[in-house]
């Protein structure tokens, strides 16, 4: 959906501006990181732009890197200076420079790219709380049961409760908790911007599921984050499926691309054990693996790699949906792990979609994946563990849905 076409026309121009300065001391560049295959800020950028609720999606940014990947998502990118991409610089003087520059934007939905379980419905509601509520300021919170304690300073100091009482402890269910910003989002109206705040004027908050309010700020937090994106992050429009089918290039993905011929003109390729147990892994969990590739090549033929081999494929997603047709499954039911500009349509119908890490931009960018692995060095492994995780997402889905039918 377009996003300005769901404004509708003549409805106050909102603009989501996501701040991604390339200087972080945490983790470098750590707004385009991969987490769960994702480039960091790509999980923001895409509950963003399919909220259809924005009429445009900005990264203000100051680094190359950063802006290559946003324009990947699909954002406009705003260079900011370098005098509002110091490290003394606030979130206030980024966006005040970047409403300074787009006069056309009346509505700001300053989004923190480090909030990668951002779901559009969110931001949908959010939406109509500003735009139709009469509100200025919404921003993000979550609901914490936590019993807080004044800190200690000085010698012979001691601490005092904050918000209970030590006598009367109440148990979690009999506590409504506490409510705290996450982070995630700030919307405002640019009347209070100018004037110097992001939070002012009628303002209210908006409550996020605890379970998608996830702030990466250091990095012990990323092998965390990375299981709770791959259980609650949006991936998408469409619902997962379960995968029935693996479709894999062997050139660049199975293989890393190279031939070697002997002396005799023998060809030889190598690949790495570690694919090859992935594909097994694959198999006895039920999933089918086809390998495809547009050479003829008797060295491919040869490989005994237990699964179907189809090579001189020249146009690749008519043989794709060929076999699909075959086989009654619809595109969501289909994994494609490819790497170069001719695996592109595939990979942009496959219900999930991988690349390895030096597979081409433009594969890159159409797949949802991007392994840490290169091709032909264990990215066919990994593409399976990360399909074992959603699989497990699937599936506990259907389990809740089965609990709250019963």
């Amino acid at each position: 959906m377009d996003s300005a076409a769901a404004a509708g026309p003549g409805s106050a121009h909102m603009a989501a501006l996501v701040l991604a300065r390339g200087g972080s001391k945490g983790i470098p560049l750590k707004n385009i990181k991969p987490l769960a295959g994702v480039p960091l800020i790509g999980w923001v950028l895409r509950a963003a732009l399919d909220s259809g609720v924005f009429q445009s999606v900005w990264v203000s940014t100051d680094h190359d890197e950063i802006e290559k990947v946003a324009k990947q998502f699909g954002a406009k990118v705003h260079r900011r200076s370098s005098e509002v991409s110091q490290d003394s610089s606030t979130s206030l003087d980024a966006i005040k420079e970047f409403l300074h520059h787009h006069k056309e934007v009346d509505i700001i939905g300053n989004i923190q790219a480090t909030s990668p379980c951002l779901h559009p419905d969110d931001l949908v509601k959010v939406a109509k709380m500003i735009q139709e509520d009469g509100f200025e300021c919404v921003f993000s919170v979550v609901r914490r049961h936590l019993f807080r304690w004044s800190e200690i300073k000085g010698v012979n100091k001691v601490t005092t409760p904050q918000n209970l009482n030590p006598a009367k402890r109440p148990r979690r269910q009999d506590w409504d908790g506490e409510l705290c910003e996450n982070g995630s989002f700030y919307f405002a109206k640019k009347h209070l911007i100018e004037g110097g705040c992001l939070q002012g004027g009628k303002m209210i908050y908006y409550e996020m599921r605890a379970e998608r309010s996830v702030d990466i700020d250091i990095d012990i937090d990323w092998p965390i984050a990375e299981q709770r994106v791959l259980r609650y992050g949006y991936f998408g429009k469409e619902p997962l499926k379960e995968v029935k089918l693996l479709v894999c290039n062997i050139d660049g993905c199975f293989t890393n691309g190279h031939i070697y011929l002997s002396e005799d003109q023998k060809e030889m390729i190598s690949y790495d054990v570690r694919d090859a147990v992935g594909i097994s892994l694959l198999k006895k969990r039920g999933v089918q693996v086809w390998l495809i590739s547009e050479r003829r090549s008797k060295t491919i033929s040869a490989m005994k790699l237990d699964c179907e081999v189809i090579i001189s494929v020249t146009h690749k997603l008519p043989v794709v949906e060929d076999w699909i047709n075959k086989m009654r499954l619809s595109w969501k039911e289909v994994a494609y792990l490819g790497n170069e500009e001719s695996d592109v349509d595939c990979l942009k119908k496959a219900g999930m979609s991988g690349v390895p890490a030096d597979a081409c931009a433009t594969a890159q960018k159409a797949a949802s994946y991007i392994c840490k692995s290169n091709g032909g060095r264990g990215a066919i492994r990994e593409f399976a563990e990360h399909i074992f995780l959603l699989m497990e997402k699937v599936n506990s889905q259907e389990r809740e849905l089965n609990e709250l039918k019963n």
